[in-house]
């Protein structure tokens, strides 16, 4: 692909009247090929929909199995876009570069998270054979170090085959205010001119919208819609009614454990685990029962799960509208529906009691219940709170599996329900299929049913072999009962690792609980404690029987080294948000010095410059009209983590607001008169260097220091930060300069987007990272020496 063009057909004379004209055909699909809607939900465990035992009501992937087939027997890769990279390409993970999740990038090639061209994806793939294509919701596949209007844009959805992209970049964003959505390659905040807007919902409007417009101008055209809303991801962000609903079924006052026994006994009157499956013990040596948290906490678990139901049901409903919609314009039944529950296992990020602020989670900080109570319970869900639910909910959603997003080794973070429909082909309707399957055998199972062939070369590049297996098979019914044609499978993540081969599982113990995500890590992954499961027989992984096959552990770990080598999994890394402060190239990597124009908003993170872990100073050159100043000079982050340079009613202010629990300002204490003024903001970091992270030292991350705040070069204020922010800022907001988007860093200070009705005449950045010691690379080499 793609085909070469045809030699002229037609006739050329020295007149035009005696000349035949020729136009090249266009490439259509093979006849009878179907639309492709391909959903995948985000954080969704197995146990979480009705579909699958759930209680909380899912009527669209409900729908979708009554049109088609249940599976039981799919599996993620434990973590976001290592799933959606493997889904999209019908590859392995690691063989596409995405070992972990992009802002984790490394510089090896199975976790440099760039998906190579010798890997096309099925946006390429269907594109080139006559589809429309588009992708809506999540995009966590494309480097965060490109995501700026510089690009390149070749690992955009745009340059991964679709046609349309409207949705997010990275692994998540408000709802309510997002500020990472792009239409194409353009960032947009529809936020600020929609009252009520909720991405949800106008993302299902978008696509529809799109399906609409596509059959009109042309009905006969295929198309693939590829819909990966942000749900159920933290935050958790549905609508106030959609709360109000949940709320009144009552279906978590009676806690965690009983919702365990009720998922449990749903699932075997469904039929989506087998009759003789074991329901996996409560880990009470880690996870506390219900009946041992005080009514107060009870009342916060409660609200937590209400929400997070809310959302898994708002974002179920949307996805119902527009399955509806493909009904409407006449096509579901030549439409084949793939809804996949979840891209990994449902999430524990929301720390042990759960988290009003999930970038607090990621910089280590906990949010006492009794705060919560305080702070947050009437807010949780809304745009005040980028909110996560508490680890036992998690485990919950995960019946009848042990363990969570992240693990790899174990189902909780790997199994997922799917449903797939095609109505003029699928007539066991209703059907369940249990063989053993994983999201690379989605790409070759869309091509088999649309009659196009794997490609071997895509734009001059030659392809890499997908790892995928088709599920076509799957879909007759006298195939209900045929055995997987997924013989082997390997699993890896953050060093925690399994093989699944023919009916066996060998899993590497979990030593790292996944809600434990800074500290120290294992030094060492490559050597495993391992366990042993015969999942053919033990559906839940429950009976660990290493200590009587010896011989079949010492096969499987022979396959597993083998599948290790072969897909980019080495070398092994235990490390989790350590990797977030990872250098990697950028437009801004290596430079110590910035000068910025006066007005420039949507820089993302990722190529923003940090001044995390570092001292650093602010410089503005700024014009104050008459009448005063106001508005903002230079912001990065918003409401739960960032900090903002401004003058606010005249004065000029530098504001931190430490994960949405604490605002420290510098504010000077004049009102700037009429014209030109030097402002200048001034940080002394207190920590050594942080180059010591990928040894398990910490000790030069999220340190103190002093900010001095200086107008017209005479210090207004000093004042001592007492820990800075250590890994991360908030990912979803940008830097802006001369206004802000997104939302407030200071909410009591100002309202978006605080325009600067000034002019800045020059705005400068230096920034002064520590260096090692001698005494501190003294005690690297320990550390290396001890570990090594």
């Amino acid at each position: 692909m793609p085909a070469p063009d045809l030699p002229f057909g037609g006739t050329i004379a020295r007149d035009a009247l005696e000349s035949t004209a020729f136009w090249q055909p266009r490439i259509t699909p093979p006849e009878g090929a179907p639309n492709v809607l391909l959903i995948i939900t985000d954080d969704v465990g197995f146990g979480a929909p009705s579909t699958f035992g759930g209680v909380i009501p899912t009527p669209a992937l409900d729908r979708v199995a009554e049109m088609g087939l249940s599976y039981t027997n799919m599996h993620s890769t434990a973590l976001c876009s290592p799933t959606r990279a493997a889904l999209i390409t019908g590859r392995n993970h690691h063989s596409a570069g995405f070992g972990v999740i992009s802002e984790q990038a490394t510089g090896f090639p199975g976790y440099d998270s760039v998906i190579t061209k010798d890997k096309a994806t099925i946006g390429t793939i269907l594109q080139q054979n006559g589809y429309s294509t588009s992708w809506f919701g999540k995009n966590h596949n494309t480097p965060g170090y490109t995501t700026s209007m510089a690009g390149p844009f070749d690992q955009w959805p745009i340059g991964m085959g679709f046609d349309y992209f409207y949705g997010f970049m990275g692994g998540d964003t408000s709802q309510w205010t997002p500020g990472n959505l792009f239409r194409n390659t353009t960032q947009i905040y529809p936020n600020e001119t929609q009252e009520g807007f909720n991405l949800i919902t106008a993302m299902a409007d978008e696509a529809i919208d799109y399906m609409v417009q596509l059959d009109t101008i042309a009905p006969e055209q295929p198309f693939l819609v590829y819909y990966a809303p942000g749900g159920t991801h933290a935050p958790h962000h549905p609508t106030p009614e959609w709360i109000k609903k949940i709320e009144d079924m009552k279906l978590f006052d009676e806690g965690w454990n009983k919702l365990r026994d009720t998922i449990f006994e749903n699932q075997k009157k469904l039929g989506v685990i087998p009759q003789d499956a074991e329901l996996t013990p409560w880990p009470s040596d880690l996870l506390k029962n219900w009946d041992e948290h005080t009514p107060d906490e009870q009342k916060m678990f409660i609200r937590q799960a209400n929400v997070y139901a809310a959302y898994l049901a708002y974002t179920d409903h949307e996805i119902g509208r527009v399955i509806q919609a493909v009904e409407d314009i006449g096509e579901l039944d030549n439409t084949l529906i793939i809804y996949i529950s979840g891209d990994n296992g449902s999430s524990a990020e929301g720390t042990l009691v759960g988290t009003p602020n999930e970038v607090a989670m990621f910089n280590g900080v906990e949010v006492p219940v009794e705060a919560q109570l305080k702070n947050f319970y009437d807010l949780w869900g809304s745009e005040y709170t980028y909110n996560h639910m508490a680890v036992p909910w998690t485990w919950a959603f995960n019946t009848p599996f042990k363990w969570t997003k992240q693990i790899s080794s174990h189902f909780g973070g790997t199994r997922q329900g799917m449903a797939i429909a095609w109505p003029k082909v699928i007539t066991d309707k209703g059907g369940i299929r249990n063989q053993f399957a994983h999201v690379i055998d989605i790409v070759p199972t869309i091509l088999e049913a649309a009659n196009v062939s794997e490609p071997s070369v895509v734009n001059g590049i030659a392809q890499s072999p997908m790892d995928g297996t088709s599920l076509v098979y799957t879909f007759d019914a006298a195939n209900a009962d045929e055995p997987s044609r997924r013989l082997t499978q390997y699993f890896e993540m953050f060093g925690n690792y399994a093989i699944y081969h023919e009916g066996w599982m060998l899993v590497d113990k979990v030593t790292r609980p996944s809600w434990v995500t800074a500290g120290p890590q294992d030094p060492t992954p490559s050597k495993p404690d391992w366990e042993l499961y015969h999942v053919a027989k033990d559906w839940t992984q429950n009976h660990d029987v290493a200590a009587e096959n010896p011989e079949k552990v010492k096969e499987l770990e022979a396959i597993w080294w083998q599948e290790a080598e072969r897909n980019n999994v080495l070398p092994l890394d235990a490390s989790v948000v350590s990797r977030l402060v990872t250098p990697r190239p950028s437009a801004t990597a290596g430079r110590t010095e910035f000068s910025f124009p006066g007005r420039m908003t949507g820089i993302s993170n990722g190529v923003a410059p940090s001044i995390l872990n570092a001292s650093y100073t602010f410089t503005a050159e700024v014009t104050v009209p008459e009448g005063g100043g106001d508005g903002m000079i230079i912001t990065q982050g918003g409401r739960f983590t960032g900090y903002g340079f401004y003058i606010n009613k005249g004065k000029p202010t530098f504001t931190w607001n430490l994960l949405g629990l604490k605002i420290l300002s510098w504010e000077a204490p004049d009102v700037l008169p009429a014209g030109k003024h030097s402002l200048e903001f001034a940080f002394t970091y207190d920590g050594i260097g942080a180059g010591t992270l990928a040894f398990n030292d910490f000790s030069g991350i999220g340190k103190g220091g002093t900010g001095e705040l200086k107008v017209n070069g005479t210090t207004v204020l000093s004042q001592k930060m007492e820990q800075t922010i250590p890994f991360i800022l908030a990912w979803d907001e940008n830097m802006d300069i001369g206004s802000d988007t997104g939302t407030p860093v200071n909410d009591k200070a100002y309202k978006i987007p605080f325009a600067f009705n000034g002019t800045i005449d020059s705005l400068k950045l230096t920034v002064d990272r520590p260096k090692l010691g001698e005494a501190d690379k003294e005690r690297l080499k320990a550390a290396m020496a001890a570990q090594n």
